[in-house]
């Protein structure tokens, strides 16, 4: 008998993340870092740690693994993989290295479904001109796997979530909605056509996006993950000191996404958990549609960059501009 991969986890992809709210209160008690030469730490919520080595040399640093956010055991490693990739360009930076991080119920699944998930994984990582080098794995009746990424950057061109400027363009290069997609798929809601639309934006790496974000002069950059656009834009701006406006009719939804968010049912538990966290610093106009304020909190998983820029940007959709006004907020229009 096969079993539903998606069937043994609790929440699917970065759907199962702690909430935002817990875990900047958690971490912001955390005592700062010292004795190393840390360029970024976790004081501004960004996507990855940042050391310098050398004048000429740092190290991103970044750890992410979740459940199964589709049931094809290849395509779930691959999202993982890319998934994970993605904060180091998210810092300007470029992979160079990961650990594999697996938590198996071998008893129940067997060791072939393994080896087609850690087979995705390399794949995905091999793709992006990195090498998969040892990891650890433990018996868990949940699956769990991702990686803990090393990356390379310069100094003097690293990219943080920090440095947006009042009257920035800001751009996504990935569209939203693969929380929905995924919680959808669970409940016999969505069709395989949706599924594979999703899981190809998911396979997506962030590679071109992230040097395509340097060549239009980026101020700040982040990727788009469990906490939704709302909280990684709200982390940007409040890191920035700036206020956010978002055009919600500008949001790029992945085809069927929206749709399904017509349906409470598609709303995954990490984007309600996301729109509650929102509340605190988000408004939206009367005249945006439920759909689209679902989108906009929807919990990704290896969801595409947002970068504010001076001007254009290829291969990315302007949802909005930073702005003047109290940090971190965002009104949605």
């Amino acid at each position: 008998m096969t079993i539903a991969l998606t069937s043994l986890s609790h929440g699917a992809g970065c759907g199962c993340k702690l909430p935002p709210d817990a875990v900047h209160g958690l971490v912001a008690r955390l005592p700062a870092p010292v004795g190393v030469d840390v360029l970024v730490g976790f004081s501004t919520s960004d996507d990855a740690g940042v050391v310098r080595v050398r004048d000429d040399l740092a190290l991103v640093q970044t750890v992410d693994f979740f459940t199964p956010i589709v049931d094809d055991a290849y395509d779930f490693g691959r999202i993982a993989a890319t998934n994970a990739l993605s904060d180091v360009w998210a810092m300007g930076g470029e992979p160079l290295s990961a650990l594999s991080l697996v938590a198996w119920p071998l008893e129940r699944l067997g060791a072939s479904l393994l080896e087609d998930v850690l087979r995705g994984g390399h794949d995905a990582v091999a793709a992006a001109g990195a090498a998969i080098v040892g990891g650890h794995s433990i018996d868990d009746p949940e699956p769990k796997y991702g990686l803990a990424v090393t990356g390379t950057v310069h100094p003097d061109e690293l990219l943080t979530n920090a440095g947006g400027l009042a009257g920035d363009r800001l751009v996504l290069t990935k569209p939203l909605g693969a929380g929905a997609v995924a919680t959808a798929a669970k409940r016999g809601l969505a069709s395989g056509a949706v599924v594979a639309a999703a899981t190809q934006v998911m396979c997506e790496l962030n590679r071109d996006g992230a040097r395509a974000a340097r060549a239009a002069g980026a101020h700040a950059l982040t990727d788009v993950t469990g906490f939704g656009l709302l909280g990684h834009l709200h982390e940007l701006a409040l890191a920035s000191g700036c206020a956010a406006e978002v055009a919600a009719a500008a949001l790029p939804a992945i085809p069927g996404a929206l749709e399904l968010l017509a349906d409470d049912r598609a709303v995954a538990g990490g984007s309600r958990r996301n729109r509650v966290y929102a509340e605190g610093f988000a408004t939206f106009d009367a005249s945006v549609p439920e759909p689209l304020r679902r989108l906009s909190c929807d919990a990704m998983t290896s969801g595409g960059l947002l970068a504010a820029v001076p001007g254009q940007m290829a291969g990315a959709v302007e949802i909005g501009r930073l702005v003047e006004g109290p940090a971190g907020t965002i009104s949605v229009r």
